[in-house]
């Protein structure tokens, strides 16, 4: 239904309100007394029926690093320590896990503004061999993957390896991983220009599947590096014990998104946000008002999704143990500020990052910082 002329004003403010860089201003809808689990607020259907895998719970350790500056992308290594790349430095980091800190390189290329910059990394499935690492920035008018050795002195033979995604001020996507196929998924936004999400022929709006050189991955459902379609802005990709692929996505006024990914789906945008039952478009399997989530990074570990929310302040827990999504729970709300990235680390454990120096949020003493949560 469209907005009367005198909501017009009102209603831009909550189109920016849902982006993943224009979705701080608003304050979540409410404040915990303590760090521990609480009830959703999302409106969804009921949960599925018990099951007989547990779902874990998670607990706050350590903080692990402070004072980074808008950091991103994150990516263990076979050690249990993790690279981390910083959005509007464009320098890559090595964090371990006692916290030291140090600059590996710098990303040769990076020009974007807004939330454009140096965003997703991921290491090669065959990084003990190979030592590749893969990023995704934004290059002036396009966002592009490069791939580039990493062997522990530094960065080197940088090479883009693909390109032509449309970038903007808003909706760059930025998330790289590896499936169990061992081909690269991307998630990309529609730059805020909306309707190319329906279209296949444009690389904006979609999951993206290629193989580690920059070709369209074998088996592709359109003969071109698109795998789904009809997305707005995707910055969280992960797969299950299942080798199911779920991401997150940022909605408009509305509903943001869980999506459980088919290939050659259409997710609706910009026809239609959130939950529609309308035939052609898959639904998400869970939304949430954009004001307690704009979710950017997920994991899957202990049986569940763990989705950082941005505008929302929060660590959304989704439990999946049977392949489906149950009832959320959130953590840690407004306790760091904003989160933007979720990792599953070597040892079991799950590392955060937050994001209150990105130009949206309110920094605080020691901001950005990585926390470190254990499962149990």
């Amino acid at each position: 239904m469209r907005p009367s002329r005198a909501s017009t004003a009102a209603l831009l403010v909550l189109v920016c309100a849902a982006c993943s860089g224009s979705s701080g201003g608003g304050t979540p809808a409410s404040t915990p007394t303590t760090s521990s689990v609480t009830p959703s607020t999302s409106t969804t259907s009921p949960s599925p029926s018990p099951t007989r895998q547990r779902v874990l719970t998670a607990t706050v350790d350590r903080v692990i690093a402070t004072n980074l500056e808008v950091p991103w992308g994150l990516a263990f290594l076979p050690d249990g320590s993790a690279l981390v790349s910083e959005r509007d430095t464009h320098r890559i980091k090595h964090v371990s896990p006692d916290g030291s800190v140090t600059t590996v390189g710098k990303v040769a290329g990076v020009i974007g503004g807004g939330e454009g910059g140096l965003l997703g990394i991921a290491l090669s499935p065959t990084y003990g061999t190979d030592h590749l690492l893969f990023a995704y920035y934004t290059h002036g008018a396009q966002n592009v993957i490069a791939r580039m050795t990493y062997d522990s002195t530094g960065l080197s033979h940088q090479r883009a390896i693909f390109g032509g995604i449309q970038s903007g001020a808003i909706h760059n996507g930025g998330r790289l991983v590896f499936g169990p196929d061992g081909f690269l998924y991307v998630g990309t936004g529609e730059a805020g220009r909306g309707s190319p999400a329906q279209n296949k022929n444009d690389l904006g709006g979609k999951i993206l599947r290629i193989t580690p050189t920059g070709h369209a991955a074998p088996g592709n459902p359109f003969n071109s590096p698109v795998w789904s379609y009809g997305h707005r802005n995707v910055q969280g990709l992960a797969s299950d014990s299942r080798g199911q692929l779920w991401a997150s996505e940022f909605g408009q006024n509305t509903w943001d998104e869980l999506n459980r990914i088919k290939k050659g789906g259409n997710y609706g945008w910009p026809v239609v946000e959130g939950r529609a039952r309308r035939a052609g478009f898959i639904d998400p399997v869970r939304q949430w008002h954009t004001d307690v989530a704009s979710p950017s990074g997920i994991a899957i570990a202990g049986n569940s999704v763990w989705m950082a929310a941005l505008r929302g302040e929060r660590l959304w827990q989704i439990p999946i143990p049977d392949g489906k999504a149950g009832k959320p729970r959130a953590l840690l709300i407004q306790k760091y500020g904003r989160l933007r990235t979720v990792a599953l680390a070597p040892d079991g454990s799950l590392w955060l990052t937050t994001s209150n120096r990105d130009g949206r949020g309110d920094p605080r003493r020691g901001d950005d910082r990585i926390i470190r949560l254990t499962l149990s």
